[in-house]
C-alpha cells in the first residue's frame, strides 16, 4: 500500500526489488484490471487535495523494494529460491471445490466489510458496533466541529478490516500451499513479502486519518467563509442535512473506507485468482 510523499524507509538492495517484482509478475497475472499505481484509493487522495499523485509514476514493485532492509531481502531470497515440497496436484475436483470455496468466502467478507462500513457511515444506519459520530447541538461550535471523533471512527474500521482480512489471507496461502508445487512456492513468498511488509503497510495506512483531517479542515473553513458571507448563524444541528459540509465529508469517508477496502484486500485477491487460474489450466 503506498501513500504519495512518504519515504520513510532505506533504500532496498537490489535482490529486494527483483523478487517483489517477479511476486507482482504472478500476481498482476492473476489480477490484469488491478493498476497499483492508481488504485482509487490514492486517487481519492489526491482528488480531494490531501495528498499528491506525483510519485505514482514510479513502478510500484521498485517503491515496495525500498522498503525492505538487508534481512527483509534475505528472507524473500530464501522464499523465492526454496525448493518446494513435490507434490502432485491435487485431484481437480479437490482443486476445484477448495477454490470455489475460497472464492465464495472472499466475496463474502467483502460484501460483510462493504455494508459495515457504509451502514456506519450513514446516520441512519441504525445500532452498529463502529457508530459514526455525529455533533452535539448544545456543545460549543469549537467542540462540535473537532475532528477527533472522526479519527477514532476511521482507526477503528481499519482495525476491523486488518482482523477480518488477515486471517482469510492466510486460509487462502493454506489451501495454494496444498495444491500444487508451483502455488506453494507462491504461497511461501507472499507470507515473506507479509512479513516484511506489513509493519511498514500498517504504519502508512494509519496516516490517512491524519489527511482526512485535512479535508476535514477544508470543508469546515468552507462552510464558515459561506456562512460570513451570507451573515448566517451556525447550526451544528443542520451539518449532517443532505449537501451540508460535514455529510458531505462523512460520504468521502465512506469512500475513503472503501477504496482502503479493496487496497486491503488485493493480495487475498491474487491468491484466489491465481488458485482459480490453476483449476481452470488443469482441467483444460
Amino acid at each position: 500500500m503506498f501513500l504519495p510523499q512518504q519515504k520513510m524507509y532505506a533504500p532496498a538492495q537490489p535482490i529486494g526489488c527483483t523478487l517483489v517484482a517477479s511476486y507482482y509478475a504472478c500476481m498482476t497475472q492473476a489480477l490484469p484490471r488491478t493498476h497499483f499505481n492508481t488504485s482509487r484509493f490514492v486517487r481519492l487522495l489526491t482528488d480531494l487535495a490531501v495528498a499528491d499523485a506525483g510519485e505514482t509514476k514510479q513502478d510500484a514493485a521498485e517503491r515496495l523494494g525500498q522498503w525492505l532492509d538487508v534481512n527483509d531481502a534475505i528472507a524473500l531470497y530464501t522464499a523465492h529460491g526454496a525448493r518446494s515440497p513435490t507434490l502432485s496436484n491435487a485431484p481437480p475436483s479437490e482443486n476445484f471445490a477448495a477454490s470455489a470455496a475460497l472464492e465464495r468466502e472472499f466475496v463474502r467478507l467483502r460484501t460483510s466489510l462493504a455494508q459495515t462500513i457504509a451502514k456506519s457511515c450513514s446516520p441512519h444506519g441504525g445500532e452498529m458496533r463502529i457508530k459514526l459520530p455525529t455533533p452535539d447541538p448544545g456543545a460549543p461550535l469549537e467542540i462540535a466541529a473537532a475532528y477527533e471523533p472522526y479519527r477514532r471512527f476511521y482507526l477503528a474500521h481499519q482495525r476491523d478490516m486488518d482482523a477480518s482480512i488477515r486471517p482469510l489471507r492466510a486460509k487462502a496461502r493454506d489451501a495454494l500451499s496444498a495444491a500444487s508445487s508451483a502455488l506453494a512456492r507462491l504461497a511461501a513468498l507472499d507470507a515473506a513479502l507479509d512479513d516484511s511488509l506489513w509493519a511498514h503497510e500498517r504504519r502508512l495506512l494509519a496516516t490517512t486519518p491524519a489527511l482526512l483531517e485535512k479535508r476535514f479542515e477544508q470543508q469546515l473553513k468552507a462552510h464558515r467563509q459561506t456562512l460570513t458571507e451570507t451573515a448566517q448563524t451556525d447550526n451544528p444541528a443542520l451539518w449532517m442535512q443532505p449537501g451540508s459540509w460535514l455529510a458531505d465529508f462523512c460520504q468521502e469517508l465512506q469512500a475513503m473506507l472503501l477504496a482502503e477496502l479493496d487496497v486491503r484486500l488485493q493480495p487475498t485477491a491474487g491468491l484466489i485468482e491465481a488458485f482459480g487460474n490453476k483449476v481452470i489450466d488443469i482441467n483444460e
